[in-house]
């Protein structure tokens, strides 16, 4: 695996993780994956880490997979063997997702898989040159990273049929007219505005965190009475951390709480 196409760096609280090939305009080959899903790992796993960003390097976030190394993957149905200590970046298997905030970092031409990469993070920014495209139609297949289940959810049965059956694009505007992005700056500048989200995210109390996406999760994937029914149940837990603790002393004190997920 060459791990020089996937960069990881520890910021505080908050693993960065970069997309490096810009000369292949971070085409999604093999070796990314497992990178990317060795960096989910190692935030998913890092009690220290409460946060990840992802983003990448160069002018575009990504033209799509290098379909030259995935076609033998799909043409024998599976995804490429995923390692014990990793976690799919496209999150198929809801059991076993990625259970700390993703904060995405996008610009330029964001194609295929990097749409679906989207789709599984929770705070969205991109550049106002934004091109984003679901275009597999355009390449004789069809998206197997989750878009075909999780993008009507986003924006609506019609809008996602109208970009997934045509393999059109839509600009910066359009993804946050739809809400799959919370904010848009100068290109250059989507780096920095999502790392002031992951930091704010990352100050916040890590149980309470997890479990407020966690239950949003439930919700999603389950429907909304499990997810009623696990709301208490699971604050139980937490109503006996140091942090809930520090929460109500720092309101009663009037100051910013330090909390240390525990």
């Amino acid at each position: 695996m060459d791990n020089s196409k996937i960069t990881v760096q520890k910021e505080g609280h908050v693993l960065l993780m970069g997309l490096n090939r810009p000369e292949k305009r971070n085409a999604f080959d093999v070796d990314m994956y497992w990178g990317l899903a060795y960096a989910y790992g190692q935030l998913n796993n890092d009690p220290d880490l409460r946060c990840g960003l992802l983003y990448a390097q160069g002018d575009h976030f990504s033209a799509g997979l290098d379909l030259v190394q995935w076609a033998p993957y799909f043409g024998e149905g599976k995804m490429p063997e995923m390692p014990a200590e990793a976690i799919d970046p496209f999150g198929l298997d809801e059991d076993n997702r990625l259970s700390k905030p993703l904060i995405m970092a996008i610009q330029g031409i964001t194609y295929t898989y990097a749409f679906e990469l989207l789709l599984t993070s929770d705070i969205r920014v991109t550049a106002s040159d934004l091109r984003l495209g679901q275009i597999e139609v355009k390449r004789g297949i069809y998206p197997v990273g989750g878009a075909t289940v999780r993008m009507f959810d986003e924006i609506g049965w019609g809008n996602a049929m109208r970009y997934i059956l045509t393999g059109d694009e839509m600009g910066a505007e359009e993804a946050y007219r739809l809400g799959l992005v919370q904010a848009i700056t100068e290109p250059g500048k989507q780096f920095d505005k999502a790392l002031e989200f992951a930091h704010k995210v990352s100050k916040q109390a890590p149980l309470a965190v997890q479990a407020a996406l966690n239950s949003a999760r439930i919700a999603r994937v389950q429907g909304t009475k499990p997810a009623l029914a696990r709301l208490l149940p699971d604050l139980m837990p937490i109503m006996t951390s140091q942090d809930a603790a520090e929460g109500v002393q720092a309101f009663i004190e009037r100051r910013e709480a330090n909390f240390k997920g525990y």
